[in-house]
């Protein structure tokens, strides 16, 4: 059974925790999984992610089934309610976010606008 710290800030597909331990198996212990949106991309945003050791002071912290994800509260405020999954599809395998808060994207969906 899936259990999220706080869902209302960020979740995880199935596919996604998956990925995520796989990845941190070559990790150092003590890793999380960082979210960060920046300006960019063909819409305005693009997502961003990465593996941080460290948590900052602005950065909430979301533990879903042994896996832990920092987001820093400005990027919180663009994907708030979001879920990171994991496709595998012909043309490779990504992270996608599905953004409620996003009015349009392009259409690689690593940008987004609000």
């Amino acid at each position: 059974m899936t259990e999220v710290s706080n869902p209302q800030l960020l979740s995880l597909s199935e596919s996604a925790v998956k990925r995520v331990g796989v990845l941190l198996e070559n990790e150092t212990d003590g890793v999380m999984l960082r979210v960060a949106v920046s300006g960019g991309g063909c819409s305005g945003f693009q997502y961003g992610f990465s593996f941080d050791a460290a948590k900052n002071d602005d950065d909430e912290l979301i533990e879903q089934d042994g896996i832990q994800v920092v987001i820093d509260n400005m990027s919180l405020m663009y994907i708030a309610g979001s879920q990171i999954d994991f496709v595998e599809d012909l043309i490779g395998s990504s992270f996608a976010i599905k953004n409620p808060n996003a009015t349009a994207s392009c259409s690689c969906g690593s940008s987004f606008s609000v």
